[in-house]
């Protein structure tokens, strides 16, 4: 029987993705097949348009494939419902997307503690803290999102992906948002904490310098693998 070890983070099978238009099907992935190990870093690469988001979003089950076979650390997503995937992703996955997706009502404190507490977890607001001084944050724990910079809230960001030590975290465009300084800080801050967690790493960006520090980059064109 193979250790859990050995089981893929994601592995895709004949993967297509298609939607249907009033004039035609468009087709957006066309028959990929990928796996990424455990403990990897993997950075998806390619022009605007390629398929780059829809492949992350059906990857972490966000979204549905169309053909084709898709698993997360073992689990079938393409024989799952949405409760089931949304199960999945509550227990092991971790997301840092481009526009930070934080809660304006809630503080910083109170965002990163929200994954722990819908997870259940008794000292939610102890590990929030405790990550987000990790990330620099010590003066900012009551802060709402509007009170600060993009920086800080992908900080705050990074600190809600990895407070309940994920084993996969999927990012999409980490640092679009931001000035290449500030990027270049978020960066650090997020190879750090995947080194820290040794979790499986699968980001999408445009950023040449973030791709080249993931292990292995894999180049989407016209919705099909063009070299990995």
């Amino acid at each position: 029987m193979p250790s859990s070890q050995s089981v893929p983070a994601i592995k895709a099978v004949s993967l297509k993705k298609s939607v249907v238009l009033p004039e035609r099907e468009l087709e957006i992935l066309r028959g990929l097949d990928l796996a990424i190990k455990q403990g990897e870093s993997c950075a998806i690469v390619g022009k605007s348009g390629s398929g780059k988001t829809t492949l992350l979003g059906i990857l972490a089950g966000l979204d549905e494939l169309s053909q084709g076979e898709s698993w997360m650390l073992g689990s079938a997503l393409h024989e799952m419902n949405e409760d089931q995937r949304a199960e999945l992703r509550a227990q092991h996955v971790g997301f840092v997307f481009q526009s930070f997706h934080l809660l304006p009502t809630l503080s910083a404190l109170q965002n990163v503690m929200l994954p722990l507490e819908l997870a259940g977890a008794a000292d939610a607001k102890e590990k929030a803290q405790a990550k987000l001084i990790e990330l620099g944050l010590t003066d900012r724990l009551a802060h709402f999102p509007e009170q600060l910079s993009g920086g800080e809230q992908q900080r705050v960001a990074l600190a809600r992906a990895f407070v309940a030590s994920p084993k996969i975290l999927f990012a999409d465009e980490p640092t679009g948002n931001l000035d290449s300084e500030t990027g270049e800080a978020i960066i650090q801050s997020l190879f750090e904490l995947n080194a820290q967690h040794g979790t499986t790493l699968v980001l999408v960006t445009h950023d040449s310098s973030l791709a080249e520090r993931c292990d292995r980059r894999i180049h989407i064109a016209d919705g099909m693998i063009a070299e990995s």
